[in-house]
């Protein structure tokens, strides 16, 4: 038996041998194929030559080649002004975030309180389209957070130069983000200079000799809002005086929709210097909620016209209030005399600046100082009898808007004399 086996295992060495000399064979037979033979040699002896294909020559003929026919390769040439155009291009780096790591938290915190945001500076935006308004504006990025690359790519590249870049997961975005739905992008930017600002081009063609003065507005929604309306009417410029609610403030630039970067804003303004900000021969129009000092400009019958709000709406005027605790006879000379005037008669023959009071104290003295001062008027909106008041945000559009139709009457009438001419 076991010279059976011994037999049959030296049967099987050659059968090794040969499939292995038959790869061999087969490996030398593709590498021949691949070649480009020079000289073929017949059996007969007959030779033929192979010249070589148009662009080559035998690598020994072209060893011998003249330094002259030679030709060194030519370095790529990039201009100067080429600019990197992809991500790889630009060199940028990003931190990726490991668990524990505090910087999103320690800067969150820093940005979401107004003490802080003024003391450091900083603002924080959130969304895409918004970051792509504020760098577009030409605001100054410092740290972007994000959750995934592609958000950081869609935004320029040469604005990301010196720019803190880190990774973060999304849930950590979605800790401190003000969105129902996080867009996984948050910025911190410098605060924007009003004065450094680039507004955009066909925000200028449309700017109108019109301007919105906030007047003690505490509420975010509706600056949000009433910056909004001014950027959509044309305003030239928004004034917010001591006591209104941080214009970059998260809710209210959520509210705006990118107003901020639409129309200047100048904020936190004495009643001092705000004359300091108003165009030459501005008239100060104060928007009035039906107050008592207005019941008595006007007549018996206005109540059936709808002008009069219930006395009750006149605790929104404390100087108002303060008029009716005097004593028979006693001076009121303290009060601006101002004339009341409905809203829709003309009121923008001079460039005109329109203060919208808050809704808890209504406009200030101050503001109604102002107005008599510049020759302005109170603009009175009609509502129907036992209706509350206008909100903010809505009597400051309707009296915007009202303003941006006058100037376009005015300019077609201006135009039409000018053609009969």
């Amino acid at each position: 038996m076991a010279a059976r086996v011994k037999g049959l295992g030296w049967a099987t060495r050659p059968l090794l041998r040969v499939v292995q000399t038959w790869c061999l064979d087969g490996r030398r037979w593709v590498r021949a194929l691949r070649r480009n033979p020079v000289r073929v040699v017949f059996p007969s002896g007959q030779v033929v030559e192979r010249k070589p294909g148009p662009g080559k020559q035998p690598r020994r003929a072209a060893a011998e080649a003249s330094p002259s026919e030679q030709r060194p390769k030519q370095p790529l040439r990039v201009s100067p002004s080429q600019t990197p155009c992809t991500w790889e291009e630009s060199g940028l780096r990003y931190d990726k975030a490991l668990p524990g790591d505090r910087r999103l938290s320690s800067v969150m915190t820093i940005v979401k309180s107004r003490p802080f945001r003024e003391k450091q500076g900083k603002i924080l935006l959130e969304g895409r389209r918004l970051i792509a308004d504020a760098l577009k504006a030409g605001a100054v990025p410092k740290v972007f957070f994000f959750s995934r690359l592609e958000y950081i790519k869609e935004l320029p590249i040469d604005k990301l130069k010196g720019v803190s870049l880190i990774k973060v997961k999304f849930e950590d975005i979605k800790d401190w983000s003000d969105l129902v739905t996080p867009q996984g992008i948050m910025g911190i930017f410098a605060k924007p200079d009003h004065v450094k600002m680039t507004y955009p081009e066909t925000q200028l063609r449309h700017l109108l000799p019109l301007l919105l003065i906030c007047d003690n507005l505490r509420d975010p929604g509706n600056l949000g809002t009433i910056l909004r309306s001014a950027a959509g009417a044309g305003c030239s410029k928004v004034l917010l005086t001591k006591g209104c609610v941080d214009a970059w403030e998260p809710k209210v630039l959520r509210a705006a929709m990118g107003a901020h970067f639409q129309v200047p804003i100048v904020n936190n303004l004495d009643w001092e210097t705000l004359p300091n900000y108003l165009p030459t021969d501005t008239r100060v129009y104060v928007a009035d909620n039906c107050g008592l000092y207005a019941q008595a400009q006007r007549s018996d019958k206005a109540s059936d016209h709808g002008w009069v709000c219930e006395r009750r709406l006149s605790k929104l005027h404390k100087y108002e209030e303060e008029d009716d605790d005097l004593e028979p006879g006693a001076s009121r000379a303290w009060l601006p005399e101002l004339e009341v005037q409905s809203y829709d008669l003309d009121w923008t023959e001079a460039p005109a600046a329109v203060v919208i009071g808050g809704e808890t104290h209504g406009v200030s003295l101050e503001s109604l100082q102002l107005a008599e001062s510049t020759g302005g008027k109170r603009l009175l909106i009609p509502v129907v009898p036992g209706v509350d008041s206008l909100n903010s945000a809505m009597a400051a559009s309707i009296l915007l808007f009202e303003g941006k139709r006058q100037l376009r009457v005015r300019a077609e009438h201006s135009s039409r004399d000018r053609s009969y001419h």
